[in-house]
This record gives structure tokens, sequence and C-alpha cells, in this order.
């Protein structure tokens, strides 16, 4: 940083849902040095309307508010708005919470018994390029990354005896794709397609594209969507 973006109070937005938390964290950071609280939101969407009209260097984000999230606020807000950074301040420390939100781009996270100290350092730490993490943060993240790799399992084998082909053309129909589609998709002939289809129609006793889809998400080859 440039001795003058030092001397310069770092522009901070804040966003919890709760007006009690939120008045109060905006009226901790008032009392801070280096700080000043430029805006405070509601939800997810405010915070994203506010860095777009205000650019905060910071947005202090709360995680659980309703209409958008602090995750998905924290994606809009990195991807539209680069400038600015996220630093989390939320209740919750668990994996569930963490990690999104640092996938998302947040590059600080503090849970809300954080002191004033340590929120100036968490702000400092981002614009500076580096994360502003709490102790108990870079403690999980560590136990998290010595945690050993799960094994990966064996890839099931295709059923009724389905070649690895016939099995990539079912799923192409269970997503709905024609013959001409899946052909292009695979970078083979619509004949090529055709004889693959009549193979895996033999193997099953499937008669049509609409048994296929059945049959794709019976055997869990294809999973229905969730939501």
């Amino acid at each position: 940083m440039t001795d003058e973006a030092v001397r310069r109070p770092a522009r901070v937005v804040v966003a919890d849902d709760q007006t009690v938390v939120r008045e109060g964290i905006v009226m901790l950071l008032g009392l801070l040095p280096g700080i000043e609280v430029v805006g405070a939101a509601a939800d997810g969407d405010e915070a994203v309307r506010l860095v777009a009209e205000l650019a905060p260097d910071v947005v202090l984000m709360d995680l659980r508010m309703p209409r958008c999230d602090g995750v998905e606020a924290t994606r809009r807000i990195r991807a539209e708005h680069p400038g600015t950074q996220v630093v989390v301040l939320t209740t919750f420390a668990d994996d569930a919470s963490l990690f999104p939100a640092l996938r998302a781009g947040a590059r600080g996270y503090l849970t809300k018994d954080a002191g004033g100290d340590e929120i100036v350092r968490a702000v400092e730490s981002v614009l500076s390029g580096d994360a502003g993490l709490s102790p108990s943060i870079q403690r999980r993240l560590l136990e998290r990354l010595s945690e050993p790799e799960p094994q990966p399992s064996e890839p099931a084998e295709p059923p009724d005896g389905l070649t690895a082909r016939e099995t990539e053309v079912l799923l192409l129909i269970a997503e709905g794709l024609t013959n001409q589609e899946i052909a292009r998709t695979l970078h083979v002939s619509t004949a090529t397609v055709k004889t693959h289809i009549n193979n895996l129609f033999a193997k099953t006793g499937l008669k049509d594209r609409a048994q296929a889809v059945r049959y794709a998400y019976g055997k869990g080859l294809v999973r229905p969507p969730t939501g």
C-alpha cells in the first residue's frame, strides 16, 4: 500500500440482517482508527447495490441473510466489483459456512466475538493483499489441510453389460439430446449413434427414449435435480 492509502481510512460497508447487530457493528467501527463506515445493508442484495453505488474498500459480510445470503452476495461482489474486498463477520465457523464463503471470494473470515483490534487487522490485511482470518479459522484451515485425502471410489460398472460408449449415449439421451446432437457431442456419425442406441436398447429391453430416460434415473446413472 502507498503512504496515502495507509493514511486514508478504509471505506467499509456493513451487511447484517439483524438491525441491533448491524447498528452495533456500525457503532463499534465508528470508534476504530482507520475505518470509515459508508453504508449498511440488511441483506445481500442491498450489499451488492451499495457496493455498486459507493465503491467501498471492504464489506463486512454476514452469511445468514434473507433474499440473498452472504455467500452469493460475496460471489457477485467479487465478480462485478473486484476492487472491493469481503471480510465475513458471522456467528458460524463450521466448514459448511467457512469454505463456501472462501470459495466465493472472501479474503477474510471473523466470528462475531472478534474484538475491534481484530477487525481492524483483518481489514488492513485484505487491503494489503493478505488474508484476514481469525486465529480459530486459521487453525481450522490447517486442520482441514492436514486431514488425509479421501480415497477415490472405484467407478461403478455400467448396468446390463452396457459398454462405456453405450452408457455415454444413454446419459446424453437422458439429457434430452437428439441423435444429431449426440453425434456432434461425441464427434461420431449419426449412423454410429443409432447403432449404439439399438445395442443399448437390445441389452436393456428398452423400447423408446422415454423408457431410456426412466432407466437412467432408475439405475442411478442420473440424479434428479434438487431444489
